[in-house]
């Protein structure tokens, strides 16, 4: 794995937190306000911006889900890999977003068309759904199972 998560453990970039339901509630509050904005900015015809807050949409997301579960992460990759091997959730959609996002910020593009920023949306509140979903059925044994999967990944060689 290109991941050396037991040295972000150890930095504590990645860590077992105690669960919280108001972390969660704060980033899903902060998702939802972040897809709103690209909606706005999508209107007024600000497409690389749009897609880059469809993106930290998704991510808020992601945060609120490993906070729900007592899983800290600082990091965007490893979160997103967390995402997979941790939580076994298709991390596909996330992922291109990610490098939309990358793409339209750092190369950014006049050319950045009307139906990319649309499709970075639906993308989100599909993704967004999902997790959320995935949130309102965790048992409290399921969120053990978890963090006992999360660790023993922090203690792979």
């Amino acid at each position: 794995m290109s991941l050396n998560l037991k040295k972000l453990s150890k930095l504590k970039i990645i860590q077992v937190v105690e669960p919280s339901g108001n972390l969660k509630e704060s980033y899903l509050k902060k998702s939802d306000e972040s897809l709103f904005s690209s909606k706005v900015l999508h209107k007024n015809k600000q497409y690389n911006d749009a897609i880059a807050l469809s993106y930290f949409s998704m991510y808020n997301s992601l945060l609120a889900l490993l906070h729900f579960c007592g899983i800290k992460s600082e990091n965007h990759n490893a979160s997103i890999f967390i995402l997979k091997e941790v939580f076994g959730i298709d991390n596909s959609e996330i992922k291109t977003a990610k490098r939309e996002r990358k793409d339209k910020q750092y190369y950014p593009s006049l050319s950045t068309s009307e139906e990319e920023s649309a499709d970075a949306i639906e993308s989100a509140e599909r993704f967004n759904s999902k997790i959320a979903d995935f949130i309102d059925r965790l048992t409290n044994t399921e969120i053990m199972e978890i963090i006992g999967k999360f660790e023993g990944l922090l203690n792979e060689d």
